[in-house]
C-alpha cells in the first residue's frame, strides 16, 4: 500500500467532512463482509442485492487506504462461486494485510474452498459447533439418457469432438473416458494449488497437509490443535475482542460498516484511482451464443455480436485511444 502525499491526505479529509450521511464512516470502524453463496461478475446497483466480485475487491482496496477503517471482519460461509473468484478474493485479502490493518475471519461452516479463503486471514475463528469438511475435491454429473429412453424421447445431438461434452447429459448414461480425463486433470490442478497455498500458509510440507486431510478431519478441536484455526469462539466473543483491539471502551456494540454501505464510498474520496493510463475492463461470463434469441429476456451469457460491438466501441473511445488497452475478464 503506497503512502499518500500530504496534499492528497488533506483533500481526502475534506471530502470525508462533506460526505453525505449515507457515505459517512465513523473513525475506528471495522468493515464487515459476509462471503457466501453466489458472487456476481457484474457490479451491483444500490437497489440490487447479493455480492459482486468487483465491489468485494474494491472494498478491500479502499479499506487499506481509508484512515477510518481499523480492520476487516470476514464471515466466510458456504460459497457457490468458482475457484477463479475465490482466488481473486484471496489475493485481495493478502494485499490488504500489507496495510498493517487486521483482517479477522469467522467460519461456522466450510469446506476446501471456504478454508482456502479463510486461511488468508491473519486470524481465523470458528464456533465450537463449527462444521468444517475437508474431504478432498469431487465432481458429480447427472445423465438423463436412461430417463429419456423410458419416456420414449430420442435426443438429437451434434458432437463436434471427443472432448466436447455439452450434449453428454442428454446423450449418455455415464461419463466418457475423455471427460474423466479432463475433469481429473482439472481436479488435480485445483487440489495441487490448494495444497501449495495451505502448506505455505502453515509453513508445512505439502505431504504433511495431504496426510492431515486424508486422515479425516471431523472435529473442529483438532483444527485448533493443529493450528488450522486460531481459536474456538462465538461471533459475539470475537466482536468483543475486536472492540478491545480498536480501543472502543463504551458499552455500545462494535463500530462497524457493512459491505453494502461501504460499497457506496468512492475510491476518489480516499485519493486512490485514476491519474495514470486507463485500461478498459470488459467482463464476460456465461454461455456463448451468436445472437440473442427473440424469446430471450435474460441478460445472462455472452452474446457474440454484442461483445464484438462493445470491444469496437471501447477501441475508438477517447480515454483509450492512445493506450489501446483492453482487459477481457472471464470468471470461472
Amino acid at each position: 500500500v503506497e503512502e499518500l502525499g500530504w496534499g492528497t491526505q488533506l483533500a481526502v479529509k475534506l471530502k470525508m467532512l462533506v460526505a453525505p450521511p449515507w457515505k459517512r464512516v465513523r473513525k475506528g470502524s471495522v468493515l464487515t463482509m459476509t462471503l457466501r453463496g453466489e458472487i456476481s461478475d457484474q457490479l451491483k446497483t444500490r437497489f440490487s442485492s447479493g455480492l459482486s466480485l468487483p465491489q468485494i475487491c474494491e472494498n478491500f482496496e479502499k479499506a487499506a487506504y481509508d484512515p477510518r477503517i481499523s480492520g476487516i471482519y470476514l464471515h466466510i460461509e458456504p460459497l457457490s462461486c468458482g475457484w477463479g473468484k475465490a482466488e481473486e478474493i484471496r489475493r485481495h485479502i493478502v494485499d490488504f494485510k500489507k496495510s498493517g490493518k487486521f483482517v479477522v475471519g469467522y467460519m461456522p461452516v466450510g469446506g476446501e474452498k471456504e478454508y482456502y479463503l479463510a486461511s488468508a486471514c491473519a486470524e481465523l475463528y470458528a464456533p465450537p459447533s463449527a462444521y468444517v469438511a475437508l474431504y478432498g475435491l469431487t465432481i458429480q454429473q447427472t445423465f438423463l439418457r436412461g430417463v429419456l429412453e423410458k419416456v420414449g424421447v430420442q435426443p438429437e445431438i451434434q458432437r463436434i469432438g471427443r472432448y466436447k461434452s455439452a450434449g453428454d447429459q442428454l446423450g449418455r448414461k455415464s461419463m466418457s473416458n475423455e471427460v474423466k480425463e479432463m475433469l481429473g486433470a482439472l481436479l488435480d490442478n485445483i487440489y495441487g494449488n490448494w495444497l501449495d497455498t495451505v502448506s505455505s500458509t502453515h509453513g508445512k510440507k505439502k505431504e504433511e497437509i495431504e496426510e492431515f486431510v486424508n486422515s479425516g478431519v471431523y472435529q473442529v478441536e483438532r483444527l485448533k490443535k493443529e493450528g488450522w484455526i486460531t481459536d474456538l469462539l462465538y461471533d459475539d466473543q470475537v466482536m468483543t475482542m475486536l472492540k478491545e483491539r480498536v480501543g472502543q471502551n463504551d458499552k455500545k456494540s462494535l463500530r462497524m460498516v457493512d459491505y453494502s454501505k461501504y460499497s457506496r464510498v468512492r475510491k476518489s474520496t480516499l485519493g486512490i484511482g485514476g491519474g495514470g493510463d486507463l485500461i478498459a475492463v470488459i467482463r464476460a461470463s456465461g454461455s456463448i451464443t451468436r445472437t440473442r434469441s427473440g424469446l430471450s429476456v435474460s441478460s445472462s451469457g455472452i452474446i457474440a455480436e454484442q461483445l464484438i460491438k462493445k470491444i469496437r466501441t471501447v477501441r475508438v473511445s477517447y480515454p483509450f485511444q492512445s493506450q489501446k488497452s483492453i482487459k477481457l475478464l472471464s470468471s470461472v
